[in-house]
C-alpha cells in the first residue's frame, strides 16, 4: 500500500513538472494588449498602448512574459524581473526582485514565483491580493482581476484575494497540475486531464464539467479556454467579442486569454489569435514566438499583396507566419467594377492561380499577389425612323465599367423622340432625349422616334369657310342687281 501511494506521489509530481515545464509563457494576453517572445529573447506586442504597456521593444534575454490589464511583466534569463505600462497601483514595482522563476501579472497587480518556492507581489491590494507573504511549497501562481491562486507541489491549491464570487474556493481542490485566474474566476487542470472550476459564472465560464484531456487551461476575463491532448483548443464563457472560436485551431502548443480575446501558439512558432481586436490586440499573424520548451518545427512567412480594385479577405494582406506544410485558404474579392485576374509571385504551391478561392501550401517563405482588373462593357446603340443618336453616335462602344455617358438623340425634321428602350436600367431619364447611361453591365438600347402629328386649327378653316361664304353670299347679290329687267318711261 505504502508503494502504492509512493508511486502515485512520484507519478504526480512528475505530471506537476511536466505541466509547469511546458506552461506557455512565451506569450501573454492582456486586457487589450497581447506579448511575445521571439526566438531570441526580445520581445513584441501589439495592441492598446495608451499606458506604455506595449514598450518592450528594449527588452531583451526575456523568458518569460505576463500581460495585466494594462501593463506587461518580463522575467530575464538572470531571473530578474522588467515591467512596463501602468503604475498607479505599484504592479510595476519589480525592480528589487531576484531568484524569480515564475512572473504573472492580475489586472492591477504583479506575483512573482521564487526559485525557494515562496511567493512576491505589488500593486494593488485592496481586496488583500497581494497577501501571499505565508506562503510556501508553492510550484505555480495565477493572478486574476483582484485575487491570486497558487498550486502545492501536493496537488493543492490556495487562494487569496476578493472572494465575493466565489472565486478563492478551491481548498478543496485535490490532485490539481495547473491553475489559471480570470476576472472573478478560477479554473484548475486535473492529474487526469478534467478541469474544476469557482467563482462567477455569469458568462457560463465555469462551464468545464465535460472537458476532458486536457493539457492546460487559460482564464480570460469572462471565458475559459482549454487546450487538449490532440492540440485542438475549447473554450466556454463570453463569446460575444468571439473570443471562444477556436473550433478550427489545430496544432496548438500553448493558449493564453486576455480581456476579450484569445491566443493560440502553434507547434512551429506561429502565432493565432481570436476575438476582440478594437485595439489590434490580435494582430499577431506575422509572429514566430519562442517555443516554452523543445525546438519548433519549421515555419515559413506568407507575403501577401494587392493591386489596385480588390481585397485579400482571407487571410488578409500583410505578412503571415504558418506552419511547414499548413494549407492557407486564399480569398480575393474584387471591387465592383473590377475582376480578379490571378495570383502572381511565389504561385508554385497555390492550387489554381486563375481562381479567386484557392489555397497555398507552406513548404517556404513565399510572396504573393491578387491581380484585379478594370471591367470593360459594350454599349449598343439603334435608332427608329425618324431620328438618329447623334451622341455618342450609333453602333457598338466600349466603355470601363461605371463610365458615365452622354445620349443625345435628334430627331428628323417631322419627327419627334419618344423614349429609349432596351437594357434602361442605368439611363437617367428614359423619356429624356438628352440624358446618360452608367455602364455596369453590356448593355443595348434603341431611340424612338415617332412622326409629329398633322396639327389642324379649326379657328382657322372656320374663318376661311365664313369668309368664303360672304364671298359666296356678295357675288351672289352683285348677280342678282345686275341682271334685273329696266323699267321702261312713258312718252
Amino acid at each position: 500500500m505504502k508503494t502504492r501511494k509512493l508511486v502515485s506521489k512520484v507519478l504526480f509530481f512528475v505530471a506537476l513538472v511536466l505541466v509547469v515545464v511546458n506552461l506557455s509563457c512565451t506569450i501573454a494576453a492582456g486586457g487589450y494588449h497581447t506579448v511575445g517572445i521571439l526566438p531570441d529573447g526580445t520581445v513584441v506586442a501589439t495592441g492598446n498602448n495608451d499606458e506604455g504597456q506595449c514598450n518592450v521593444s528594449g527588452w531583451s534575454n526575456i523568458t518569460q512574459v505576463a500581460a495585466g490589464f494594462s501593463h506587461t511583466v518580463g522575467l530575464k534569463e538572470d531571473d530578474t524581473v522588467v515591467a512596463t505600462g501602468r503604475n498607479t497601483e505599484g504592479q510595476c514595482n519589480v525592480a528589487g526582485w531576484a531568484d524569480i522563476t515564475m512572473v504573472v501579472a492580475g489586472d492591477w497587480h504583479t506575483v512573482g514565483l521564487k526559485s525557494d518556492r515562496t511567493v512576491v507581489a505589488t500593486g494593488k491590494s485592496d481586496e488583500g491580493q497581494c497577501n501571499v507573504l505565508g506562503w510556501t511549497d508553492i510550484w505555480q501562481v495565477a493572478a486574476g482581476g483582484a485575487h491570486t491562486v497558487g498550486l502545492k507541489q501536493d496537488g493543492t491549491v490556495v487562494a487569496t484575494g476578493r472572494n465575493i464570487e466565489g472565486q478563492c474556493n478551491v481548498a478543496a481542490w485535490t490532485n490539481i497540475t495547473m491553475v489559471a485566474a480570470g476576472y472573478a474566476h478560477t479554473v484548475g487542470l486535473k492529474q487526469d486531464g478534467t478541469v474544476v472550476a469557482t467563482g462567477r459564472n455569469d458568462e457560463g465560464q465555469c462551464n468545464v464539467a465535460g472537458w476532458t484531456n486536457i493539457t492546460q487551461v487559460a482564464a480570460g476575463r469572462y471565458h475559459t479556454v482549454g487546450l487538449k491532448e490532440d492540440g485542438t483548443v475549447i473554450a466556454t464563457g463570453r463569446n460575444t467579442e468571439g473570443q471562444c472560436a477556436v473550433t478550427g485551431w489545430r496544432d496548438i502548443a500553448a493558449v493564453a486569454a486576455g480581456g476579450w480575446h484569445t491566443v493560440g501558439l502553434k507547434n512551429c512558432g506561429a502565432v493565432v489569435a481570436t476575438g476582440s481586436n478594437s485595439h489590434a490586440q490580435c494582430n499577431v499573424g506575422s509572429w514566430i514566438v519562442k517555443m516554452p520548451s523543445g525546438e519548433p518545427s519549421p515555419s515559413y512567412h506568407l507575403t501577401i499583396s494587392v493591386t489596385d480594385g480588390g481585397r485579400v479577405s482571407a487571410p488578409g494582406w500583410g505578412t503571415f507566419a504558418y506552419c511547414q506544410n499548413e494549407t492557407v485558404n486564399l480569398m480575393a474579392q474584387p471591387d465592383p467594377c473590377y475582376q480578379f485576374v490571378e495570383w502572381t509571385g511565389d504561385v508554385g504551391t497555390v492550387g489554381d492561380v486563375n481562381a479567386a478561392s484557392t489555397n497555398i501550401t507552406m513548404t517556404g517563405d513565399y510572396v504573393i499577389s491578387a491581380r484585379f482588373a478594370l471591367l470593360n462593357y459594350d454599349l449598343t446603340i439603334n435608332s427608329t425612323a425618324g431620328g438618329s443618336v447623334t451622341t455618342p453616335g450609333e453602333g457598338t462602344f466600349s466603355y470601363d465599367c461605371g463610365t458615365s455617358v452622354n445620349l443625345v438623340a435628334s430627331p428628323d425634321p417631322g419627327y419627334r423622340f419618344l423614349n429609349w428602350t432596351g437594357d434602361t436600367f442605368t439611363i437617367g431619364n428614359v423619356a429624356s432625349a438628352n440624358t446618360t447611361i452608367t455602364m455596369q453591365d453590356n448593355y443595348s438600347i434603341t431611340a424612338n422616334f415617332e412622326q409629329v402629328p398633322v396639327s389642324i386649327n379649326w379657328l382657322l378653316i372656320g374663318g376661311i369657310i365664313g369668309a368664303v361664304i360672304v364671298v359666296v353670299l356678295v357675288v351672289s347679290l352683285v348677280r342678282r342687281k345686275s341682271g334685273a329687267p329696266t323699267k321702261k318711261t312713258s312718252m
